[in-house]
């Protein structure tokens, strides 16, 4: 997973800790003062942050039984695999990367992904290399197209247009790419990037992309017997329990609970898990991704309003599939810059971009194919042998007919599974800033994080960490709203409460709706004020 997952978006987890003010609206049977659901890296990081803040009675309820969410680690062939976030994307430039400074506190294993020799490494279908001049030209307009929309998007959004897609913007300057060696360059730089085409990708919230304009340019691949998910532990054992071994054992994460309903009314949330359990508490933060959101999977008793509802299914959960395959011996170029190259294809995205692991798993022969949105989706639904037999056919393409068959392969299955239905969020053409501040926005008790709420950073493991935080030690840049009510937020049945959020960068909350864009302004405490319900 490319995107892999700041401190200009608005922290949701801070409204919710501010919120835990001490009130006697709850019986006595609350288990907590707040449920978290999911254990993935927000989830993780806004427990840690309500822990850091004093509030210790958290309840993490997790459907699998590990945590880490879609920064996972798998056994394959011998070697230990990342099939969901795999870079650190985002390094030296002028701010650190939280996730690079965990990396390198860890000493994960990482390597530095160098695709400046894309052009002398890209391949025809019908068999060969294109000459590299011709490649290298290719290679030139896309960089001059994308530069192209870069400039387009910072006029729409100077002159506060409605947004276009990527594509448009590649229609504007009349290059739309058609040829199999365009398409593939146009599938590498946008598609294994968001994991969607660019006809659907929002140009004026993807181009520049904030990860690379704040954190530099650089991505770094890992591959750590540890594993990916370190970076997540790292951030759970500053407050959770574990034994000798290093195994988690802290009472308050319960593994294998699956949640199926979240009710809630003015005096607490119930929370109900498929193998029967109930757990009650003040507040429910709701740490899924925006993909299981789209699904029937947790009951929201009463129901979330129809904006949430909308907000929430407008935003796209992608796929992205990572395929590796193991051979007996190698028969691709190997050396500096041959660790990535290109399938050019009449197809667009047909298992376009390929990856040798020489450098990270040396001796391995192993190759990583990545595909995404449609194709991976597809792939999903055949056999593995069906894949295996399309990937050995792209093989034989590029280096002859001549080479042996694989000795394994593993082929993730993200979109597949219930508790993901996908790999990051992609944000879509026609999702403005209000309908994305309204998919970050609780719902009276229910609160909700995830990479999908990170305003600047979403699809990145950064951006899950940081949308997680409850900055309580910057609490100056912030201001407190004294009233959210419908349809923008919704509060039900708090008596009495300091709403905190971060000043809005592209606007202010005036009454219900965000307004247009104002420039920052100074944080301001303003007294508690009471929040009428709306539910």
């Amino acid at each position: 997973m490319k995107r892999a997952m700041a401190f200009t978006t608005m922290l949701m987890m801070v409204v919710f800790v501010l919120l835990l003010a001490p009130s006697t609206l709850l019986a006595a049977d609350v288990t907590a003062s707040v449920i978290v659901v999911g254990a993935g890296m927000s989830g993780i990081s806004a427990a840690k942050t309500l822990s850091d803040a004093g509030i210790k009675d958290t309840v993490i309820l997790e459907a699998t039984d590990r945590i880490g969410g879609r920064i996972r680690e798998q056994e394959f062939g011998g070697l230990n695999v990342e099939i969901g976030a795999n870079w650190v994307e985002g390094v030296n430039g002028n701010e650190l990367n939280p996730i690079w400074d965990m990396a390198n506190k860890l000493k994960l294993k990482v390597f530095f992904s160098d695709y400046d020799n894309l052009y002398a490494n890209t391949y025809k279908q019908a068999g060969g290399k294109y000459e590299s001049s011709f490649a290298q030209s290719a290679f030139d307009k896309a960089d001059d197209l994308e530069k192209f929309g870069e400039s387009v998007s910072k006029k729409l959004t100077a002159t506060r247009q409605e947004d276009i897609s990527i594509l448009v913007s590649q229609r504007l300057k009349n290059q739309v790419p058609t040829t199999p060696i365009d398409m593939a360059i146009d599938y590498y730089k946008y598609d294994y990037e968001f994991a969607e085409p660019p006809r659907v990708t929002s140009l004026i919230n993807t181009q520049p992309l904030s990860t690379f304009a704040n954190f530099g340019e650089d991505l770094y691949f890992v591959a750590d017997p540890r594993g990916y998910s370190s970076v997540v532990y790292h951030v759970a054992r500053q407050f959770l329990t574990f034994d000798k071994s290093g195994k988690l054992t802290d009472p308050r994460v319960k593994f294998n609970k699956i949640v199926t309903e979240i009710e809630q009314s003015p005096s607490g949330v119930i929370v109900k898990t498929e193998d029967g359990t109930v757990y009650r508490a003040k507040y429910v933060m709701v740490s899924v991704s925006v993909g299981v959101l789209q699904t029937k999977l947790i009951d929201f008793v009463p129901d979330l309003p129809p904006w949430k509802i909308l907000a929430a299914y407008q935003f796209d959960m992608a796929v992205y599939t990572k395929i590796f395959i193991k051979f007996p011996h190698k028969f691709w170029p190997t050396g500096n810059g041959t660790e990535f190259f290109l399938y050019a294809h009449d197809k667009r995205g047909y298992y376009t971009i390929w990856q040798q692991l020489e450098a990270q798993y040396p001796g391995a022969n192993a190759l990583l194919v990545t595909v995404t949105d449609d194709e991976s989706r597809r792939i999903e639904q055949q056999s593995d042998e069906e894949t295996k037999a399309e990937v050995m056919e792209v093989l034989r393409d590029m280096f002859g007919k001549n080479i042996p068959e694989p000795t394994d392969i593993l082929v993730p299955k993200w979109w597949s599974n219930r508790f993901f239905k996908g790999t990051f969020s992609n944000w879509p053409i026609g999702v403005t800033r209000f309908e994305y501040d309204q998919i970050r926005a609780p719902v009276g008790r229910i609160y909700f994080t995830g990479e999908h709420t990170s305003e600047h950073y979403n699809g990145y493991v950064h951006g899950a960490y940081l949308a997680g935080m409850v900055a309580t030690y910057t609490t100056d840049s912030f201001k407190l709203i004294p009233s959210l009510t419908q349809p923008f937020m919704s509060c039900s049945g708090i008596d009495s409460a300091k709403i905190l959020i971060r000043c809005a960068k592209y606007g202010q909350y005036a009454g219900t709706i965000l307004s247009q864009r104002v420039p920052d302004f100074e944080p301001t405490v303003l007294e508690d004020e009471k929040l009428k319900s709306n539910v």
